[in-house]
Formats: C-alpha cells, structure tokens, sequence
C-alpha cells in the first residue's frame, strides 16, 4: 500500500506538470482529490486493513492530499500570472513620444496651470528659508475653527459656507468637515514646533458657495505663517511684496486696507490691480479694477495660544494666498471654473514635459 501512495505521488506531480490550463489542473484535482478520487479510495480502503498499517498509512496518505492540495495551489497561481502577463503584453501601449504621433495629433501631456505657480511659489519660499507642509483635507472644528478664533456662533459655520460630514458618534464640538482653509495647517505646525518658525501650507479647501468667475466650490490656497519676537506689519509687507514680484517678474501695483478676520489682529487685506483689464474693470474683479489676492495680518494672541505658543513672549504674522486667483492675474485666465474643467484643450496651453 505504502508503494502505491508512492507511485500515485510520481503520477500525480508528472500529470501536474505537463498542465497549462486551469480547467486541466481542475480535472486533475477532481480526479485525485474529489470524493471518488484516488486518494479518497485509498483512505476509505484503510478500514479493512490491520490497526497496525492504517497507523502507517492513514498520516502518509493524509500527508500526501495536503501536499497534493499545495502543489494545484501553486499551479493555479502561476497560470493566473501567466495569464495576466499574457494580457498586458498583447495591450501593452508604447508612450514613446514620436514625431508620428504628434502628426496623428497626439502630444505630450502638460503640468496644469496651478502646479507650475504652486511649484514656482513653494521655491521661492523655500529660498527665503520657509519650510512647506501638508496636512488632512476632513478635519475637526478645533482646528478648522475654534483653534483660529472663530467662535461657534461665526457665519463661517453655516451650512451654506462649509461642508459638514455626517457624524453622529463625534463629541460635541468635534463635528467633522472639509477644511474650508488651509489655516488648518497652520494650527498643526504650530503644535509641532518652537519659536521662530516660518511656514508655508499649500492645498485644497472647500466651500458650498454658488461658483462664479473669481468662486469655486473646490479652490487651492496658501496659507503662511512666521513666528518669532519683534515681527512687525513691516515684515508681513515685505514678504507679501517679494513674492509677487518674483511671481509675476515686475512690481505689482497693491494696496492694503483693513480686514476682519478672527485669526489676525490688526487683519488686512491686499488687493492687486487686476492683471486681466489693466485696473479699468472686468467680470474677474467685479467691475471694480482690483483682485482681493492675499488677506492677512498679525497672529491673534488666541490662535498662538491654541499652537501652543506664550504670546507674550512671541508674535507672528500669517496670510492666506488666493493661489487660483494668482493663477488667473499670471496667465490671463477670465474664469476660474477653467481650472477645475479637466479640459485639455485648455490644459495644452501651458508648459509641456
């Protein structure tokens, strides 16, 4: 009996072998391993053997289904594999850019508009020894509001200006929604760092506003932040200033005027001359010659304490770059929902790589 397990095992692994289709290794498990299989005939014969030999026989022949089992296991794998490379070769496309294609029309794909200015703004800043972070796009009301001053009864919480998130089992005050500006950001490297420290936070927020050619519901912004002692309006100009003029390789006509925001005391707000009509007035600045790009202001004692930070010891400023808006004064673009059209014809028209 021991002979024939040995012999029905060489059978087995030689079938086994010479199989290249799942439906013939199927068959050979049916035909080994099914309940009128040849394994199963010989553990159904082991009662008419003596106790001694069916101690003997009954592990080896167990032994040898498992092993049996593993073997169509790792044969059934590796037809799959097969298979799926077979697959890819045959829709294998070649991407090498050639002059045939672009006769064809097709061409290489292109950074969008938004990556080239953020890309461009994030090495100016680095230049200037700011570090670049990231952060979560859902976020709690503690760092999205209460951490930045904004008490639970500001319109910013309305139903109309945020997307809340259904969230029954959050604690009271811990409600969860999509960041509707990057400060969130700002609140998370302050908890992550001492004095002095300078920041830029670039990304997404959202907004349920009705979009228009300056709104989107789904914008880029970039929030900064400087922290340290003795930091003056003057410092928050002069980096405000710089930045634009290393963006738009000139001097930016701007004026600053006062603003309220509840995470900045004094708060400000400056405006360029709109890029698009020269200052004389157009659908993007409303008429009215001038592009709110960059509000801002000195870092409220309440949000240095929510970061942790000994406002009487330590002071900052912080602002918050429109960087869709920057992107529509830099290249001329009339409407923003450009932006988010996934059109590449509109795409083209920017840097190739």
């Amino acid at each position: 009996m021991l002979e024939k397990l040995s012999e029905l095992e060489k059978e087995f692994e030689t079938s086994l072998g010479s199989l290249d289709a799942q439906a013939d290794v199927l068959n050979l498990k049916s035909l080994y391993l099914g309940k009128k299989g040849k394994i199963s005939e010989i553990l159904k014969s082991l009662k008419d053997v003596d106790p001694e030999t069916r101690r003997t026989l009954g592990p080896k022949a167990n032994e040898i289904k498992s092993n049996f089992q593993t073997l169509i296991n790792n044969k059934l794998d590796s037809i799959d594999i097969s298979v799926i490379n077979e697959k890819l070769k045959e829709s294998r496309i070649d991407i090498t850019f050639t002059d045939d294609l672009k006769e064809k029309g097709l061409f290489h794909g292109g950074y969008h508009p938004r990556t080239l200015v953020q890309r461009e703004i994030e090495d100016i800043f680095l230049s200037m020894g700011f570090e670049v972070l990231d952060g979560p796009h859902i976020e709690d009301e503690f760092y999205n509001f209460e951490a930045l001053n904004i008490p639970g009864d500001h319109p910013a919480r309305d139903m109309q200006d945020t997307f809340w998130l259904e969230d029954p089992d959050s604690e009271e005050g811990k409600k969860h929604l999509l960041r509707t500006h990057t400060s969130t950001i700002q609140i998370r490297g302050m908890l992550e760092r001492k004095p002095p420290f300078r920041f830029i936070a670039p990304g997404t927020a959202f907004r349920c506003e009705r979009t228009d050619a300056s709104h989107e519901m789904v914008f880029n912004q970039l929030e900064g932040m400087m922290v340290g002692k003795n930091i003056s309006v003057s410092n928050l100009i002069y980096f405000m200033k710089t930045i634009l003029k290393e963006i738009f390789k000139t001097d930016v006509k701007v004026r600053l005027r006062p603003g309220f925001f509840p995470f900045v005391e004094p708060g400000f707000e400056l405006d360029i001359e709109c890029l698009i009509c020269k200052g004389k007035g157009c659908s993007v600045c409303k008429q009215s010659g001038w592009v709110e790009l960059l509000p801002c202001g000195m870092v409220h004692p309440n949000v240095l304490k929510s970061g942790g930070i000994d406002p009487e010891e330590y002071n900052g400023f912080a602002f918050g770059l429109g960087s869709d808006r920057l992107v529509m004064m830099k290249y001329g673009i009339e409407d923003i929902r450009h932006l988010q059209s996934g059109d590449l014809r509109f795409n083209s028209q920017f840097e190739s790589y």
